[in-house]
């Protein structure tokens, strides 16, 4: 309390001093007008009192240059009321300020080069192909939030609160929500002081529930005054510039924390670099910062959403400056806004790192074709900016969002939560599915390329099992991306079915090994003549599938 003091009263004698006009000492109807240091002191009270209170119930850091607008008023006002000298002074300061507040008001058009630079990502053609054994974090917010609440019974003296803010995290090897209990208001965080705890929900499987855990708390976004964790943190750190709001992660011996990203403007208070993370023990109000390579390993979002999602933004918009982003817009990529924290989507690699995925489109109206797609480190801030097989036009998310629709147009399905992987070589849409209750109903993958291949199933890895059918059915080759092996076989051929797929033909066929294979005339064009009693060797991968894709198809008599 002593810094916002301290602070107040210093910007209040400023104000007062630009206010008040000191060299005014002239008589009016032969009485002394009230003495300079009387109105100094009355208009700095007033002055005092209105910053602490500003200054308190905003949060705002308590820099100077956060005040450019009201020390402009001031010294306007203050010029106006003076005489001679003094006039001539503040009249000077009140242009200085009015230099300044153009500066600050005209920053987002001459920065906007120094936030593309600050944003500017590697670029590749395309992302790892994905792990067909791993399972992705792929149940929705909405479905996880909704089994929560179903699961608030939980909670004791429950109508003192509600469901906080829900988050994706690793813990202990596990990818899960976290979701923390909240004060439903101001009379019940006076009664109840602590929060009791938070919710755990698996990421990965739909069918686990929610756990609740019990971790009284005393800063929350929820509490007032004192213990409310935004202010909590302002009070320790005073100059500090935040970006996006106090997340919650949690250790892997189950123990909160609160967490918020620092950086700095890009320049005169626009735009936003961040720099480390300041970290808060909820429980004794404890704090520390760290800068972002000094990041504790259990933290995942140390790079907050809204701070990713502004980087998209400078990367996306800036490339050629920032009237070009107004008028010409060549290059222009405009951040897709599907994502579920602040128009990103954290997503995990295999190796447990996450990653805020966003995808990029045209800035013309009415276009769904993709320009690219973004990785961003969330513990480093590092971005990849992928443009996909530049070859091939990809659809977007809404576009993957529409096609849900219109698949699910009687049930009135949605779509949420659409991330692209690399399936199988293909760049593809994984989309949980959710009915207008909110319920998860499947999960439904779709190729960015070639939307007319799809496939849903109840769980990710059955719906990823018949998209890779669907595309070899559907003539495309797919690529082994799991760490199934490459082997060999050579038989007869016991039967035959033969499916015509668009421009291709989707051959199946089963050997005297007992062991079926699926392959398209695309890869083996000779596939088609597959008939009976033909002896073949087949080079295929051992997926443990019912039946194996090929890769290279060889038939007796016909090399």
């Amino acid at each position: 309390m002593g810094n916002i003091l301290l602070f107040s009263v210093i910007v209040g004698l400023i104000m007062a001093l630009l206010l008040v006009p000191v060299t005014f000492t002239k008589k009016k109807e032969g009485k002394a007008n009230p003495s300079v240091v009387g109105m100094i002191a009355a208009t700095m009270i007033i002055t005092v009192i209105g910053a602490f209170i500003f200054y308190y119930m905003t949060n705002l850091d308590r820099n100077f240059t956060s005040m450019w607008i009201l020390f402009i008023i001031a010294a306007g006002a203050g010029a106006a009321f003076a005489a001679g000298k003094e006039r001539m002074i503040k009249g000077a300061i009140f242009l200085i300020g009015l230099g300044v507040g153009a500066y600050f008001l005209t920053a987002f058009v001459f920065n906007a080069d120094e936030k593309y630079q600050s944003a500017k990502m590697d670029v590749k053609t395309e992302i790892q192909a994905f792990d067909e054994n791993e399972t992705p974090a792929s149940v929705p917010p909405q479905f996880a939030r909704n089994k929560m609440k179903k699961a608030f019974g939980q909670v004791p003296n429950t109508s003192y609160y509600e469901l906080g803010s829900l988050q994706i995290q690793k813990v202990d090897g596990e990818y899960v929500y976290i979701a923390p209990v909240e004060f439903s208001g101001f009379f019940k965080w006076i009664k109840g002081d602590e929060t009791p705890g938070y919710f755990t929900l698996s990421a990965t499987d739909s069918s686990a529930n929610p756990k609740f855990m019990k971790e009284e708390m005393t800063y929350t976004p929820s509490s007032f005054f004192n213990k409310n964790i935004e202010r909590h943190i302002r009070m320790q750190y005073p100059k500090y510039i935040f970006n996006g709001d106090p997340q919650l992660e949690i250790d892997d011996e189950g123990k909160p924390f609160y967490i918020r990203t620092y950086g700095d403007f890009i320049s005169a208070r626009n735009g936003f670099e961040a720099e480390g993370i300041v970290v808060v023990d909820p429980q004794n109000g404890a704090t520390k910062s760290y800068k972002l390579s000094e990041t504790p390993d259990f933290i995942d979002g140390a790079v907050s959403p809204e701070t990713v999602s502004l980087q998209n933004s400078y990367f996306g918009n800036y490339v050629q400056g920032f009237w070009n982003s107004v008028f010409g817009k060549s290059e222009v990529k405009l951040p897709s806004d599907e994502g579920t924290e602040a128009n990103v989507s954290p997503i995990f690699t295999e190796d447990g790192e996450m990653y805020y995925f966003t995808d990029f489109t045209s800035p013309k109206e009415g276009v769904d074709s993709m320009l690219g797609y973004s990785l961003t480190n969330s513990r480093t801030g590092e971005a990849t900016f992928y443009t996909g097989n530049l070859e091939e036009s990809y659809m977007d998310s809404q576009g993957a969002l529409q096609i849900i629709q219109k698949k699910f147009i009687e049930k009135k399905w949605d779509g949420e939560m659409p991330v692209l992987y690399n399936f199988f070589g293909e760049a593809s849409w994984l989309t949980p599915v959710l009915d207008a209750n909110g319920f998860l109903q499947n999960y439904f993958i779709v190729s960015a390329a070639n939307p007319e291949i799809s496939a849903y199933a109840d769980t990710p890895n059955q719906a990823i099992k018949k998209y890779k059918t669907a595309l070899q059915k559907g003539g495309g080759t797919v690529d082994g991306s799991s760490k199934a092996e490459e082997k060999q076989a050579a038989g007869t051929v016991v039967r035959v079915y033969k499916e015509k797929v668009g421009d291709y033909t989707a051959v199946s066929f089963l050997l005297d090994n007992g062991k079926n294979y699926l392959v398209s005339s695309e890869l083996s064009p000779l596939a088609i003549y597959l008939k009976e009693k033909d002896k073949v060797s087949v080079t295929f991968m051992d997926t443990g599938e019912s039946f194996l894709p090929v890769k290279e198809l060889k038939i007796e008599g016909l090399e």
